[in-house]
């Protein structure tokens, strides 16, 4: 399955995006506490425009946040970008090859996105020698942040849709679902009588 093609709209919208979602991160969201974590509203964003928009564009979407997101606090320039990559890319891999409709998948895919750039960036810093100790009290706050990424991951993904929503043109691939099949959906009853009687007949 190919990827969705995206309008030239697209990019500018997701640039954007990017931009407003780390600045607000940094300025706003990082300032409330909520069970003694902050929310961290940009690996939601890169989820959701992977979960949108398909794998290519979701990890673009994630080196650009996850750099952007490094240069703001001043950390080891990379590290963030890769593990948002990951997440961009492999929510995007799930729209191209199961496409999901069910209401909470956002959810879902944002709790998994939490813990994976939680655990990715204490084992990263680890490697690297930085002073990042593992330990219980880091899963714990690793456990308790992707409780309140979920809570929050439905509001942020139906923003991300509707900001991206006027870019994104129709998937190709519910066209051709209907041109590629042998019958069409208004006419299954008529045209499997008359594949019986010419089996019948043969």
């Amino acid at each position: 399955m190919t990827n969705r093609e995206f309008s030239v709209h697209l990019p500018l919208r997701i640039a954007l995006l990017a931009f407003v979602a780390v600045v607000l991160q940094v300025t706003t969201v990082a300032q409330i506490s909520v069970f003694g974590v902050t929310a961290d509203i940009t690996p939601i964003v890169v989820m959701s425009i992977g979960l949108l928009c398909g794998s290519m564009p979701g990890a673009i979407a994630g080196f650009a946040i996850g750099l952007f997101v490094d240069l703001s606090l001043f950390q080891t320039l990379g590290i963030t970008s890769l593990l948002y990559i990951t997440v961009g890319y492999w929510a995007g891999r799930l729209h191209e090859l199961r496409d999901p409709s069910h209401g909470l998948i956002p959810m879902l895919l944002a709790a998994i996105a939490t813990g994976f750039t939680g655990l990715g960036m204490a084992v990263i810093q680890f490697m690297l020698g930085v002073d990042a100790p593992v330990s219980l009290l880091l899963l714990e706050q690793i456990v308790l942040q992707m409780l309140v990424n979920t809570l929050i991951a439905l509001p942020v993904y139906e923003l991300v849709r509707r900001w991206l929503y006027p870019a994104l043109p129709g998937d190709p691939r519910r066209r051709r679902s209907y041109a590629s099949s042998a019958m069409s959906p208004l006419q299954r009853p008529s045209e499997r009588i008359v594949r019986l009687s010419g089996s019948d007949q043969r």
